[in-house]
């Protein structure tokens, strides 16, 4: 979490200087160490601990002071000095995804538009048209660009929430009278995104267990504190509630605070017809008008929660009235995949290209998660930015692993790469080289802002190609950056399901793509989904929990998951007949 925050400020102060017409040097200088800082499969605080911080590349003694200075003190003096001498309104305009530091400037000096909604008032009325240096396709990306950064903000990534939530909970296990505790809310739910973090915890002490709530490390600021039910605000203003109840009535505080409102809704009606009221302290028999009376039937843990409705028990993940409620009442439904069932990664970059990680490394982490099977998928050569290999180094590769292969027990290197779709929807890689491959991914990593049929189009000609086995993070969206680029999903998952091809659930934080809605479109259309982490670094192999997360979401189960098979079924379902 801290490399990303890191990251960000050192991005932004680069931002700032570029407005500021500082030395190019310096501005570049901030740019590449936040890229450094965001690709650590360390975090910081452990190398500045080891006194290695200087270690990193392009981490001299004054960023490494400034990166010292953050882990102390949660901030940089030098940005908060810049923040200060920067126009509020440039300071907003920055944060627009597709808006870099020159067009800010632009906005603010030139055209004298001091907030966002401002902008977006100008904007939609054609008053930034025929401007030096705004085209008609940056406007369009700054509309879009200020509706996607309302959405976002005020929420924060699933994998920041559970790095949060889990420190706080480890930091409550150690309290003498505890008795049970887990998150609850849209992060048990394993939603994408939160605005803040429910736990639940039982004991008979609550007033113990608060008092050591508010004291934990990760408290900025207190905002209540009761006895059964206190909130407190974490650095970077993440608002955590905790609530207390006896273990009599844990099972139903869990199922009430983990909701969804619209799940807990349904719920309610079901207990309401069958003269039973239900609410965060249990499931009771109801006698006249009284809220509560009468015996308690339920509320110790969720799953008799459930049955004293005649329910199957929901998972977390399905709680968000998407027909769950109907399926647990005729008692089917699916049994969800869990991350045992998975065998194999299948999108994984070495250091022959973005990654950092030799073939020999990224082998012997795959053997230590069990896996049977892995496969290696560096760039292809048009992708240049991200070290895209030649025809050249991909046949050296290719060699490279097969003689890996031969020293290796327990585990099998597959050939791939992600191949890139280029704008009309040839690959970078003839079939002749791509059929030396054992499974090939395409991706779209440019050309986002096409229409809709061309990128639809493009994506299908690559999907319809007999050497494609899957494609690469489906919709492009990378959340707080871009919002997914148009294309028609319905044409999307009719042509993978006819062509026999896959498409990826991307399990990087902050792809998570396809999303939860359209990954149960893929399964409800017949197309196999496969599960790959994007892996550039050791800690990034452990982002499969995610794409699980997702997969459950979509209510996958083992047999629609394409790397749950073992190699041979694997080897032979990928085959384009």
């Amino acid at each position: 979490m801290l490399n990303k925050e890191i990251a960000l400020i050192f991005i932004r102060i680069a931002d700032i200087l570029e407005i500021k017409d500082d030395n190019p040097f310096r501005i570049r200088a901030y740019r590449k160490a936040a890229q450094q800082i965001e690709s650590l499969s360390e975090d910081v605080s452990a190398l500045r601990d080891k006194k290695k911080l200087e270690d990193i590349p392009g981490i001299g003694k004054d960023l490494s002071k400034k990166i010292e200075e953050y882990i102390r003190t949660r901030k940089i003096n030098f940005y908060e000095k810049l923040k200060k001498q920067t126009p509020k309104g440039v300071l907003e305009f920055i944060e627009i995804p597709g808006v870099g530091p020159k067009t800010a400037k632009v906005l603010y000096k030139d055209l004298k538009i001091r907030n966002l909604e401002d902008l977006q008032i100008r904007a939609k009325a054609g008053k930034i048209k025929n401007i030096p240096g705004l085209k008609e396709k940056t406007i369009n990306n700054i509309l879009q660009g200020i509706d996607f950064l309302k959405q976002s903000r005020g929420r924060i990534p699933l994998h920041i929430a559970i790095g949060i939530s889990s420190e706080i909970i480890s930091k409550l296990k150690k309290v003498k009278n505890i008795k049970r505790i887990e998150a609850a809310g849209s992060l048990r739910r394993s939603r994408e995104t939160v605005r803040d973090i429910d736990i639940v915890a039982s004991s008979k002490n609550p007033k113990k267990i608060m008092a050591e709530f508010v004291k934990v490390p990760k408290a900025e600021d207190v905002v209540a504190h009761g006895l059964t039910k206190s909130s407190i605000r974490t650095h970077g203003n993440v608002q955590v509630d905790l609530r207390v109840v006896g273990d009599d009535s844990y099972g139903a505080a869990l199922a009430y605070l983990t909701g969804s409102k619209a799940h807990n809704v349904r719920l309610r009606e079901i207990a309401v017809r069958k003269g039973l009221k239900i609410n965060e302290y249990g499931v009771y028999k109801v006698k006249g008008k009284a809220r509560a009376s009468g015996m308690r039937i339920a509320g110790k843990n969720e799953k008799e929660i459930y049955e004293s409705l005649n329910l199957s028990y929901v998972p977390p993940e399905m709680r968000e009235d998407r027909g769950e409620i109907e399926a647990a009442g005729k008692k089917t439904l699916p049994k969800l995949i869990e991350i045992t069932d998975i065998k194999a990664d299948l999108h994984m970059h070495s250091e022959a290209s973005d990654g950092i990680l030799s073939l020999e490394e990224i082998a012997e982490i795959s053997k230590k998660k069990g896996y049977e099977y892995i496969v290696i998928t560096d760039h292809s050569k048009t992708l240049g930015v991200a070290g895209g290999l030649s025809k050249k180094d991909l046949f050296r590769q290719m060699k490279q692993i097969d003689m890996i292969n031969k020293k290796m027990k327990g585990l099998r290197i597959l050939k791939g790469t992600e191949v890139e779709i280029l704008g009309d929807g040839r690959l970078d890689y003839s079939d002749a080289v791509l059929k030396e491959l054992d499974f090939v991914i395409a991706a779209v990593h440019s050309g986002f802002k096409q229409p809709e049929n061309v990128l639809t189009e493009r994506i299908m000609r690559a999907m319809e190609n007999k050497n494609v086995s899957m494609i690469a993070h489906p919709t492009g969206r990378l959340m707080g950056v871009r919002d997914a680029y148009e294309i028609n999903m319905e044409k999307i998952l009719k042509c993978a399901r006819d062509a026999k091809t896959t498409l990826e659930i991307n399990s990087y934080p902050d792809r998570l793509d396809l999303n939860d809605i359209n990954t149960k479109a893929a399964k409800e259309a017949g197309v196999t989904i496969g599960i790959g982490t994007d892996s550039h670094t050791r800690e990034q192999f452990d982002n499969m929990a995610f794409g699980i997360s997702v997969a459950r979401r979509g209510w996958l189960e083992k047999k629609d998951v394409l790397n749950t098979l073992n190699l041979e079924d694997f080897l032979r379902k990928i085959k384009k007949t």
